[in-house]
């Protein structure tokens, strides 16, 4: 529980400390409380972490009220397309085939491991992390985002109903249409228009994926079930140049925060 008025500070991370803080809170988040893994998850020192960590640029949401070993409670993974280039792919190319994004020309950004600490959510915590990504965007003039988001749980069947959602109302246009892997490919168009109820199938979408949507974005076609994770991964894809004025709103209004630094 929060003990004070939060004090937000947003920023890049620029130390290992600061990673390794990103970590911990990533390990209590997908390790933790939603049973994921990994075979580069460390155990002993709780840091959720992969291969790709020192290619990413680390957005964190600090709160300053707390102590000082423990202010970070929401993070954020960037991957532009010349450190993917660095690390060999984007991270998502093993879930999706992202040829189409690839080949438009455009300036990309990936983003990952989106968390907050269970004690932000809700809040402004969200805001100020869009706020600064809206920041990040213009400086390094990107066009089109895009990374997975996860439903928890691995039961597609027990999922038919928002993915069926996604499917039939924000399936994304023919050419930004990224594709499932075949190793992990479920078919998200599982349940009819006229049969889904929508209102619970849009109750059953994760926060985050909501997001996303009221910004404007869409879904690749097909989800990824990820074990590992124990996940069932969409592919959200937003196009900056799609977007309309309140959509563009909703991440550009200011708010009461440092702007984000490297």
């Amino acid at each position: 529980m929060i003990q004070a008025k939060p004090h937000y500070v947003v920023r890049l991370a620029r130390s290992e400390g600061d990673l390794r803080a990103a970590q911990r809170l990533r390990y209590a988040v997908f390790v933790e409380e939603l049973g994921g893994g990994g075979a580069l998850v460390d155990h002993t020192n709780r840091l959720e972490r992969d291969r790709f960590d020192p290619y990413f640029d680390h957005l964190l949401l600090l709160d300053e009220s707390r102590a000082p070993d423990d202010r970070v409670v929401g993070v954020y993974r960037l991957l532009r397309a010349d450190q993917a280039a660095q690390a060999g792919q984007f991270y998502s190319e093993d879930e999706y085939d992202l040829s189409v994004l690839k080949a438009s020309g455009r300036p990309l950004l990936e983003l990952g491991r989106s968390c907050l600490h269970p004690d932000y959510r809700g809040g402004m915590g969200m805001y100020h992390l869009w706020h600064a990504l809206a920041a990040y965007v213009e400086a390094h003039g990107i066009e089109i985002l895009f990374g997975v988001a996860s439903f928890h749980g691995t039961d597609v069947d027990a999922l038919a109903a928002p993915l069926s959602l996604l499917y039939h109302r924000h399936l994304v246009p023919d050419d930004l249409r990224v594709t499932a892997r075949p190793e992990g490919f479920a078919a998200m168009d599982r349940i009819p228009t006229a049969a889904l109820d929508r209102k619970a199938a849009m109750l059953a979408v994760p926060a985050l994926i909501k997001a996303y949507l009221r910004l404007g974005g869409f879904v690749g076609q097909g989800a990824f079930v990820d074990r590992a994770f124990n996940t069932t991964d969409v592919c959200l894809v937003l196009d900056v140049a799609r977007m309309n004025e309140s959509q563009r709103a909703i991440y550009t209004r200011p708010v009461s925060t440092r702007p984000v630094s490297p």
